[in-house]
């Protein structure tokens, strides 16, 4: 199968499940099983070449500091391109809320999610719904943070989700449900060697959800820099 094929077939596979990533409504948010088996074979043309060397942070950008049981990740994040996202992120950081939680989804080729549920598969009660922020320039490329949500477009609460590749398809590209993409607000600037940990760990179903790490994967604690 061509690039441009299993790009296509990744892309229907990925909307017949509406790619409801994740959210705090009681909704399912797990996509097909053939979406994980798809992901997991993710062509070398899909990758991209960033590397993973510390890149600098904006010194007027603020950083969270993500301790998670393999390794630490720092984040910058934008809080003039996607203000809503930064200051609804900070406030689960400031408060405490992501630490003791995991990355629950890990699709390997696609992203890493959390910032949902603990490692019994508690739901975190969040804050309400932020309206979605996602705009053309601001890409879902490898090592940017974005707001998970489900089919509606401003449902993102507090998870949200890493990406392992530029997931050129999450960008927006119009104002229905299947276009409006998702909202970037930020990147990895150190760590980004232990998120593609996380991404090669093994996964299982459990509880209803897809993609679920067999060992639970803890985001330790999130603290600004």
């Amino acid at each position: 199968m061509t690039a441009l094929n299993y790009k296509r077939l990744f892309m229907a596979l990925l909307f017949g499940s509406m790619l409801t990533l994740g959210a705090c409504s009681g909704e399912d948010t797990n996509p097909q099983t053939q979406l994980t088996d798809t992901a997991q074979e993710a062509p070398a043309e899909m990758q991209s070449a960033t590397g993973d060397d510390a890149m600098p942070a904006s010194s007027d950008n603020p950083v969270v500091v993500m301790e998670t049981s393999m390794g630490i990740i720092e984040i910058e994040l934008w809080p003039e391109e996607a203000p809503l996202s930064v200051e609804n992120f900070l406030r689960y950081v400031d408060n405490s809320l992501y630490d003791n939680l995991t990355f629950h989804r890990v699709i390997p080729g696609f992203m890493i999610q959390g910032g949902g549920y603990d490692s019994d598969f508690v739901e975190l009660s969040g804050y309400p719904a932020i309206k979605n922020e996602a705009r053309p320039a601001l890409r879902n490329d490898r090592g940017t943070i974005a707001m998970a949500r489900t089919q509606v477009v401003d449902s993102a609460t507090s998870q949200f989700f890493i990406n392992l590749v530029d997931n050129e398809f999450l960008n927006q590209r119009g104002t229905s449900p299947q276009e409006f993409g998702y909202a970037v607000f930020g990147e990895v600037i150190s760590g980004m060697d232990v998120v593609d940990q996380i991404a090669g760990v093994q996964t299982t179903s459990r509880r209803g959800h897809q993609d679920v790490p067999v060992e639970a994967v803890t985001i330790v604690s999130a603290t600004r820099r």
